[in-house]
């Protein structure tokens, strides 16, 4: 009897330990891809709106960062570059009749980069554009050539990278820099566009533990009752 107790003991153990190891969240996926943020009081800001449609005003500063980003959207990298509009534009006089933007490109860390590439220098540039230029427009004066996929989902920025597009990888851990953690969306929110929402698994198996637990709770009652009727 004693020996049939142990072996429950050790069994109710081992489905404690793989509930617990079934109940760890799933890590999220993530994709490569460029993210579009402005600068605003000191500090990088997601960009809600696509460089298409988004039309800045003089004397903005325009963020990209290519990396690899669990979910996209706010959770990305930021650019590492601070973005001084004074120093950027220091030596760029005014023109009637046109806008000043600066522009900073941060083309992430050899972690970041797709394979046999690598990432150029970090780089800023001020355009001088139209008043009623796009966010496209600009990056299309300061660094070209540009590389859009059928969607209109930005790909390359200067020529970078040279090949795929927002692909999905494998689970990717958050860069360092990322911005803190929101509402998760996928790479289409690089160009601003409304994009998928919280990872798959999120949720977790809650349901699996506690079914788990209340068959342990039940394994142990019924092995005590039999433990007492055989005294």
């Amino acid at each position: 009897m004693r020996a049939a107790l142990r072996f429950l003991a050790g069994a109710v153990a081992g489905l404690l330990i793989v509930l617990l190891l079934g109940a760890a969240p799933a890590q999220a996926a993530g994709y490569r891809y460029w993210s579009f943020w402005r600068w605003s009081d000191g500090g990088w800001v997601y960009q809600q709106q696509g460089p298409a449609v988004h039309v800045p005003a003089d004397g903005e500063v325009e963020g990209w960062r290519f990396a690899v980003s669990p979910d996209g959207g706010q959770q990305a990298a930021r650019p590492g570059p601070a973005g001084d509009f004074a120093a950027l534009c220091t030596g760029t006089p005014a023109e009637a009749g046109r806008k000043r933007v600066a522009v900073v490109l941060d083309f992430g860390g050899p972690a970041d980069a797709p394979a046999h590439e690598t990432p150029p220098e970090p780089r800023t540039a001020c355009a001088v554009v139209p008043t009623r230029a796009s966010s496209a427009e600009v990056l299309a004066t300061v660094a070209p050539p540009l590389r859009y996929d059928g969607n209109g989902l930005l790909c390359a920025i200067a020529g970078y990278p040279r090949t795929g597009c927002g692909e999905q990888l494998g689970g990717a851990a958050r860069p360092t820099g990322t911005a803190s953690p929101s509402a998760g969306a996928g790479p289409a929110d690089a160009t601003g566009a409304s994009a998928a929402g919280a990872s798959p698994g999120a949720a977790g198996p809650v349901l699996g533990v506690g079914a788990g637990l209340a068959l342990v709770l039940a394994v142990a009652a019924g092995a005590r009752w039999q433990s007492r009727r055989r005294r």
